[in-house]
């Protein structure tokens, strides 16, 4: 297939990061491509599901990743796994001797391995110059849905219809389940065998990046995981802070220890994010320099210094993602500046390991597999979101008491835009149309 025909067929089909930034799909395909990274690496704690596909259909992602290679003109792929997924290793190595291109990478079990520069350099050795984006090193990452989901489209034109997603925590079946894009979070739980206890919190995405929901909210392509929690859990709790006393804490406990800075992933890396410089400043009010505050657009929200290099219960990446939204509405831009581009000589002892990582977090006892099982329920009404990846949200192409089919485009991005079109994930007659979203009853 010609790069043209597969952005086109990508575009068609719907098909986003689905790893969780949302990021289309066909706008990473490049001809400078010299490499193509699958990220298996399931950053967050508690996720299954990338590891999973692989053991249930290998074939298909790495026929999809042989046709990303050759579409691009690459040179390799590589399929980026963690050490301990030790049934996906060896799905993919009974099956990559057919696949010349293709080489398997065992990643070690750190946090956040699957950050893109981070899953770069460990895979590579390339460092992607700070504020850039991985093609100008060469480098494609895909995840490991996101490639099932070219697959599909490319060899059977099946649209993107439906989400795997985990369900664990507080639930009586954990579990990982493909379900259409549309459906409730409290759907989602009920096919887990509902919830345990009675007070909980319902997290939306992993223990680090995800965000708190209600049962109310809507699975869209980018839900990864739905994690029921205790109310009193670290990542519970940091996140029902005010803002207004982390800043407060900050300027009452930060001793400037500097360890949010010696363990941060990028600044390791050689880039110019300093958590610490940026707490410094925030605590004692100082403005006559701002390199602190710009340096926080280098910062990948990975969560890290708040969730566990903190000693002080401090929030350094909940502040930097709120001055960094400040900034970015008053139309400041990510500076154009040079990082140090070569790694730290001590990066490879402040790696972070992920079981340590569970336990500080206070979940090492919903770290338990949750089986990919096939759902057998049939859903009656879906809330299709207009806006489901980063880029322009969809405009309608329906209107109410229209029918429509399963697959059917319901909706696509303005001309030009940045974006995918969206399809109908169940049949049936379209009941409400909004500047937000499309909802079909069965």
């Amino acid at each position: 297939m010609e790069l043209v025909q597969m952005k086109e067929a990508l575009y068609e089909g719907g098909v986003v990061g689905a790893g969780g930034a949302g990021f289309p799909t066909y706008a990473k395909l490049s001809d400078k491509a010299q490499t193509v990274i699958l990220n298996c690496a399931e950053c967050e704690p508690l996720i299954k599901v990338d590891r999973q596909l692989i053991m249930a259909h290998a074939e298909e992602i790495l026929s999809g990743m042989q046709m990303l290679v050759d579409t691009m003109g690459a040179e390799e792929g590589i399929l980026a796994v963690k050490k301990s997924y030790t049934a996906a290793i060896e799905a993919v190595q009974s099956r990559i001797g057919g696949y010349p291109k293709l080489r398997l990478h065992i990643l070690p079990d750190i946090y956040p391995a699957g950050d893109e520069v981070v899953l770069i350099y460990e895979t590579t050795g390339k460092i992607v110059p700070q504020g850039k984006i991985p093609i100008l090193v060469g480098c494609v990452v895909v995840n490991v849905e996101t490639v099932l989901n070219l697959y599909n489209k490319v060899t059977s034109d099946k649209d993107v219809t439906s989400k795997f997603v985990t369900v664990a925590g507080l639930v009586n079946n954990p579990l990982t389940v493909e379900v259409p894009v549309g459906i409730t979070v409290q759907e989602l739980i009920d096919l887990a065998g509902g919830v345990s206890t009675q007070d909980y919190a319902i997290l939306m995405g992993g223990p680090m990046t995800g965000r708190i929901c209600s049962a109310h909210d809507i699975v869209t392509k980018t839900t990864k995981a739905i994690l029921i929690l205790p109310p009193d859990c670290p990542p519970i709790a940091k996140r029902r802070r005010e803002s207004r006393l982390d800043i407060r804490n900050a300027m009452s406990v930060c001793s400037q220890c500097s360890m949010c800075t010696s363990l941060c992933p990028r600044n390791l890396l050689g880039q110019s994010i300093k958590p610490h410089e940026f707490m410094r400043s925030i605590a004692n009010g100082l403005t006559d320099n701002v390199e602190p505050y710009l340096n926080t657009f280098f910062c990948c929200s990975c969560g890290l210094c708040e969730m566990y290099s903190c000693h002080q219960d401090l929030s350094p990446r909940r502040l930097m993602d709120e001055y960094k939204g400040k900034m970015r509405a008053k139309g400041i831009k990510i500076p154009d500046k040079a990082g140090k581009g070569v790694a730290s000589p001590l990066r490879e002892e402040r790696r972070v390991p992920e079981h340590r990582l569970v336990h500080r977090l206070g979940l090492h006892q919903f770290d338990v597999p949750a089986p990919l099982v096939k759902c057998e329920k049939e859903f009656k009404e879906v809330k299709l979101m207009l806006r489901q990846n980063i880029g322009a949200p969809c405009v309608p192409e329906v209107k109410v008491g229209d029918s429509v089919t399963e697959g059917q485009t319901v909706a696509r991005p303005p001309k030009e835009a940045l974006g995918t079109c969206l399809h109908a994930s169940i049949g049936g007659k379209v009941t409400a149309v909004t500047d937000q979203f499309i909802t079909i009853k069965a």
